[in-house]
């Protein structure tokens, strides 16, 4: 097999140490997917009134949202092999340009169909964006050092969710074209790729070992289970909420806040505890996502549900990169871009389809939240054959 350029052994073996800027830059760039799925949600109304006479602008606005998702979802394996064979460096920066120029077109184009247009660019270079860092990632560090970055890639991205939701709403009073404005950012972070981050190599085409399916299928399978259970306190948690009466979107945001910084608590708690291994901690995240989604769907009162929501988000926030690691824990150099695109893929996919899970799940049990407790009970149940999984998983590479 033919590699080029310096990969992660090679950078072992020479005794280099990569810089914590490094991770911190990547992290950074881990972001810029959030920035496409959170930003844009506060203007949504005020889009639909611009474009009032646009034929099908019920639909056409809330794809806006969510394109970039379904294109990550879509089109991160393909992003995978692209960073296997390209070099992730390489492939980063060319999506980060790319992404400002796609996410910023909307400042200036007066046609809804051509803004959706430009946001299935946008999710292209997202799908190509997650997918290197998280690779990069994984060649620069090892270890319990490559399992408190993964960590701080859930904590990060969670928090940029927090911020870029109040920036969003902060932009959107001036205009509904505003937010995109932020969407140059990643303009500065393919700067600082280009002057401070390694390039860890790549593998030509031609030389690309095959897809190593008896490694990820398993943890991808989980995986697209998990994106479902990780998104339901996200998209869920407010409607939750009005179900019960609740109308103050005073009490919904701060309610929501509380239970994002669960979700980053839970994330940090696994660089702590990664040792322990995917056997132990994958039953104990879908453990606590089920019981927690199962006290959010029982009771109508909201400090209960409230207390739900942050018992889901904190084992979310554990689970998220517990099934990272492992997904990659068997992947090699040559193998790693196409993994974490298979994984990404499998993640994005479960949050896509969570919220039409819940829809088709409320009809025949009544109502959200008694589908929200169904959901919970699955993760309870699935936390239960957890460790036997991971245990069969592992025998078949022995």
């Amino acid at each position: 097999m033919t590699v080029v350029g310096d990969s992660q052994d090679q950078g072992r073996r020479a005794g280099t140490r990569p810089p914590i800027g490094q991770g911190a830059i990547l992290l950074a760039g881990s972001c810029l997917p959030i920035l496409g799925s959170v930003l844009l949600a506060p203007v949504l109304p005020r889009m639909a009134e611009a474009f009032a006479t646009t034929a099908g602008v019920s639909v056409l606005v809330p794809i806006v949202l969510t394109a970039p998702a379904l294109m990550i979802g879509l089109l991160a394996p393909v992003a995978g092999r692209l960073v296997d064979a390209a070099g992730r460096k390489r492939v980063l920066l060319v999506a980060l340009v790319l992404y400002a120029l796609f996410g910023t077109a909307p400042l200036y184009l007066d046609s809804l169909g051509a803004i959706v247009a430009s946001r299935v660019g946008v999710g292209i270079c997202e799908a190509a964006i997650m997918t290197a860092c998280t690779t990069l990632l994984a060649d620069l560090f090892d270890g319990t050092a490559r399992d408190r970055w993964f960590a701080r890639q859930t904590i990060a991205t969670t928090l940029a969710a927090t911020v870029f939701f109040g920036l969003g709403g902060a932009l959107g009073a001036v205009s509904w074209r505003a937010p995109f404005v932020l969407y140059v950012s990643s303009l500065v972070i393919a700067v600082l790729v280009a002057v401070f981050v390694r390039n860890t190599g790549r593998t030509p085409a031609a030389a690309l070992p095959p897809v190593p399916w008896r490694l990820i299928a398993v943890p991808c399978a989980v995986t697209l289970f998990g994106g479902i259970v990780f998104y339901t306190p996200i998209a869920e948690l407010s409607l939750v909420l009005a179900s019960v009466g609740v109308t103050s979107t005073a009490t919904i945001g701060l309610l929501s806040a509380i239970a994002s910084l669960a979700t980053a608590a839970g994330g940090f708690t696994f660089g702590r505890v990664a040792r322990r291994g995917t056997a132990v901690l994958l039953p104990i995240a879908l453990g606590l996502a089920g019981v927690g989604l199962v006290v959010m769907g029982v009771s109508p009162a909201v400090p209960v549900i409230a207390v739900g929501a942050v018992i889901a988000s904190a084992g979310t926030g554990l689970l998220l990169p517990t099934l990272l690691t492992w997904a990659l824990s068997g992947l090699g150099f040559a193998e790693r871009g196409r993994g974490t695109g298979m994984w990404t893929a499998a993640m994005f996919i479960g949050q896509f389809f969570c919220p039409l899970v819940i829809l088709a799940a409320s009809a025949p049990l009544g109502t959200l939240s008694a589908a929200v407790l169904a959901l919970g009970v699955l993760a309870a149940v699935g936390a239960g054959f957890a460790p036997l999984i991971v245990r069969r998983w592992a025998a078949r590479l022995a």
